[in-house]
């Protein structure tokens, strides 16, 4: 009688490791492209966040002929349903309020909240400040 020689079933070393390296391969083109799209993602938010809020000032200031004391009372008074949180610092407490410049006579408007900018630090793909949106 002859035994016949069983074959085991599975995947030798040398295969595996093979899968490995185009796993390995293809996680290393895609990781890089994944975080930047993350990363324009976020300013792509802050962007119309900051515009979403400008809008709000300025029709408040249509409204009431004066600009909002903060960005709270634009939310209390219903011209923002929340206050956006700034998606580079994860924080809604981080907004940078600009005061209305004052005019020839040296008085300013009433009102404390003209500009809003991100109080993010660093820089954005494009090489500018994220305090200067």
């Amino acid at each position: 009688m002859l035994k016949r020689r069983g074959f085991s079933r599975g995947f030798t070393l040398v295969e595996l490791m093979v899968v490995m390296a185009i796993v390995a391969l293809l996680l290393a083109l895609a990781l890089p492209r994944y975080f930047n799209h993350l990363e324009s993602s976020r300013e792509t938010i802050l962007k119309q966040d900051l515009a979403v809020m400008r809008d709000a000032i300025d029709k408040f200031h249509g409204d009431r002929g004066r600009y909002p004391n903060s960005l709270d009372e634009l939310v209390s008074e219903r011209y923002l349903r929340a206050l956006p949180v700034d998606p580079i610092t994860d924080r809604s407490d981080t907004w940078q309020a600009v005061a209305p410049a004052t005019n020839e006579a040296g008085e300013s408007e009433t009102g404390e909240l003209y500009d809003i900018k991100s109080g993010a630090p660093g820089t954005a793909r494009d090489g500018s400040a994220y305090a200067d949106w």
